[in-house]
């Protein structure tokens, strides 16, 4: 390996590539990679070439020997490659919008990751990763992967669990922009503090300290969330909506953003609605977004990723997807939060379920931070994800729909009973052409 890098992104025709690009061209120095290969399907085909003759033109102007490939054919990239990214969408942004529709036309929370949208998301993506699994298995089983798609979390533990692919880390951006958030609040840079995260993919919450071992967790709830305080967004997906201060301050931790799905239900279901009627759901907006940095990427004469990419929603993702492959290809023992296999990490969670969590990247992986037990206010809003995280998988790779049902009626997000049966089964129906583990 150490002779030059393979890596193959699957999703390869995603807006965020060309932030994936700079990310490895500003690393080539450590990581000498050789091939890069942009991989996706016939309907991305468009988008594949567009964002792949840019990617050639920043590797031209970096003059860094890399060649870029791009292709529809996943098996031939796959071969002998030592890195795998995955960062795509079954279904492409309008399997998104009817998972935002369908449960805001019934009244409740329309979202990417969270409730039911969050639900189908990981029924139609779980089977397709451990098609790549099986892929890689027998075409590159050395390889590393690198999982950014959503829901990272659930993704990542299916490829522990039933993939059986202990080469595997999920990746978030929601973590970095939390420790941007702190930073600012504290006025100290990064690489001053530590920050201890622990729980589930967008539903982790985190500790922060300085380099004399003071704890600045309530300094920075303050600074976020108290009665002078003015926070700055996080993450673009989730409207910059208040938390109950108190309800906070009791945590004495920090809530991710996506909590507020949680903490603040009825201000987000109304927010959503609200935008529901007048200018669209998150991913109708998305997709306007998008259709406009694809004709910036067809510019002959970009060579460099344009800042326009960072209203995308997923900023830093790619760029920490290059520095978990560089800690791991150099043995850095890089920091980093990640989706991993608890081992043990976090007491309240069963051993060999994925969390995401403070780890130390090396040579043979994420190795996570210990965290021991949470309070009961998080323990039991973990517990009770966990297990729907877990129901949702099994359903999604059985296709078994009693299960499907039991994960919905244990979300927090969706209503029991006959409302959850009405939209479990619309979105049966919506997304059919994606989910024949489910047409028994």
């Amino acid at each position: 390996m150490k002779k030059g890098v393979k890596i193959v992104t699957i999703g390869g025709g995603s807006s965020y590539t060309p932030e994936l690009v700079e990310g490895f061209i500003k690393r080539y120095h450590e990581l000498p990679i050789r091939e890069l290969w942009l991989v996706d399907i016939e309907a991305g085909r468009e988008k594949l070439e567009i964002v792949g003759n840019m990617a050639k033109r920043m590797v031209k102007a970096a003059n860094i020997d890399c060649e870029v490939h791009l292709t529809l054919d996943r098996r031939e990239a796959l071969k002998d490659a030592d890195f795998v990214t995955t960062q795509f969408r079954v279904g492409l942004l309008e399997a998104r919008i009817k998972d935002e529709r369908i449960p805001l036309s019934h009244g409740i929370i329309g979202q990417e990751t969270n409730g039911a949208g969050g639900m189908f998301k990981a029924f139609r993506t779980i089977p397709v990763i451990l098609g790549i699994v099986e892929d890689m298995r027998e075409l590159c089983p050395d390889a590393w992967l690198i999982n950014f798609t959503n829901p990272a979390g659930m993704v990542t533990e299916a490829v522990l669990r039933y993939g059986k692919w202990d080469k595997v880390i999920g990746l978030c951006n929601v973590p970095i922009g939390a420790i941007k958030s702190a930073s600012d609040v504290l006025g100290k840079p990064e690489e001053d503090l530590f920050f201890k995260f622990a729980g589930i993919n967008h539903l982790h919450w985190h500790r922060i300290f300085d380099k004399d071992g003071t704890e600045l967790t309530e300094t920075v709830i303050d600074g976020l969330y108290g009665p002078n305080a003015n926070p700055g967004k996080v993450v673009e997906n989730i409207k910059n909506m208040r938390f109950l201060y108190e309800q906070v301050k009791n945590l004495k931790m920090l809530p991710c953003p996506y909590h507020r799905y949680y903490y603040m239900t009825d201000a987000m279901l109304e927010e959503e609605l609200a935008s529901f009627k007048n200018e669209g759901t998150r991913g109708e907006v998305v997709k306007k977004l998008e259709d406009s940095l694809f004709e910036l990427y067809k510019d002959p004469n970009l060579d460099h990723k344009p800042e326009e990419l960072s209203k995308r929603g997923g900023a830093h993702y790619s760029d920490a997807a290059c520095e978990i492959i560089n800690s791991i290809y150099n043995n850095k023992g890089t920091l980093m939060v990640v989706s991993t296999r608890n081992n043990g990490a976090i007491d309240d969670v069963p051993y060999d379920s994925a969390v995401e969590i403070t780890s130390v990247i090396r040579a043979h992986g994420a190795e996570p931070v210990n965290f021991g037990k949470f309070p009961p206010a998080q323990r039991g809003l973990l517990q009770v994800m966990k297990s729907m995280e877990e129901l949702t998988i099994e359903a999604a790779v059985t296709g078994d729909y009693a299960t499907a049902l039991q994960a919905f009626t244990s979300n927090p997000l969706v209503p029991s009973g006959d409302l959850a049966k009405t939209i479990l089964d619309e979105m049966l129906e919506a997304h059919k052409e994606f989910l024949p583990q489910f047409a028994k």
